[in-house]
């Protein structure tokens, strides 16, 4: 099964997290099929703090791939304030 989550990079205690399509059964920060954005929740300032390719992702939720709770949850928010 093929699934939408995050895969952590950044240094200790600085967390930024790769929005990525990946098989299930891999390590979560193994290798990906293709990164679909990023999440950065230390963002300050002019930082931006979620990027997301609205295009990919439509394109692989189509293909059947299901995004993990979090990454739900920072699509809905993203969409809600893409509305408002």
């Amino acid at each position: 099964m093929v699934v939408i989550r995050l895969a952590r990079g950044g240094s200790k205690k600085r967390p930024f997290y790769n929005i990525v399509v990946t098989d299930k059964r891999k390590p979560r920060d193994s290798g990906y099929i293709e990164r679909l954005g990023y999440f950065n929740p230390m963002a300050r300032g002019q930082e931006v703090r979620l990027h997301l390719e609205d295009d990919r992702i439509a394109h692989w939720k189509a293909q059947g791939a299901q995004p993990s709770d979090r990454v739900a949850k920072l699509l809905d928010n993203a969409a809600k304030a893409a509305v408002a």
